[in-house]
């Protein structure tokens, strides 16, 4: 499984403003996703974050990038493409993963990467936190996010 070995973050995000955007698609792995999104930020000490659903995983830069520019410290986008057999899949993911790389490098702001790219449904499940999942994804995108953004907070504050 290609989580073995992730880092466990565990961030003080108390006074951070964070936003969750998630795609609609799926919408049962998704549910998984945003509750683990949700859980992690509540663990974070995250109050109040703000939840954005968008039609697809094709429309999460969009949504990231005004959140981003709206004075969030971190943003957390969730979405899920399984592969089908047209090239759609290869556009979808290529245009979500260089859309939010975009969106954090041009705005400073992190942005937790919780796009599940998958061969099949199986693997979706398996990585979406729903029970029986090997991995929750959702909860590691928004704890990714808050650890960055502290650290960035931190160091731009000279507490680092």
């Amino acid at each position: 499984m290609s989580g073995e070995g992730a880092p466990v973050v565990h961030a003080d995000g108390s006074g951070l403003r964070v936003a969750v955007v998630a795609a609609r698609w799926h919408e049962e792995i998704m549910q998984g996703l945003l509750d683990g999104a949700l859980r992690a930020l509540a663990d974070c000490q995250v109050a109040d974050p703000v939840v954005l659903r968008v039609p697809g995983t094709f429309e999460l830069p969009v949504a990231a990038a005004r959140l981003a520019r709206g004075g969030y410290d971190a943003v957390v986008a969730l979405g899920v493409v399984i592969r089908g057999g047209t090239p759609h899949f290869d556009y979808v993911c290529s245009a979500a993963t260089l859309g939010l790389t975009d969106v954090t490098t041009s705005t400073g702001v992190p942005v937790g990467f919780g796009v599940l790219t998958c061969d099949d449904e199986q693997q979706a499940y398996a990585r979406s936190g729903l029970p029986g999942s090997q991995e929750d994804k959702g909860y590691e995108s928004a704890s990714a996010a808050v650890g960055t953004a502290v650290v960035l907070r931190d160091v731009l504050e000279g507490r680092a």
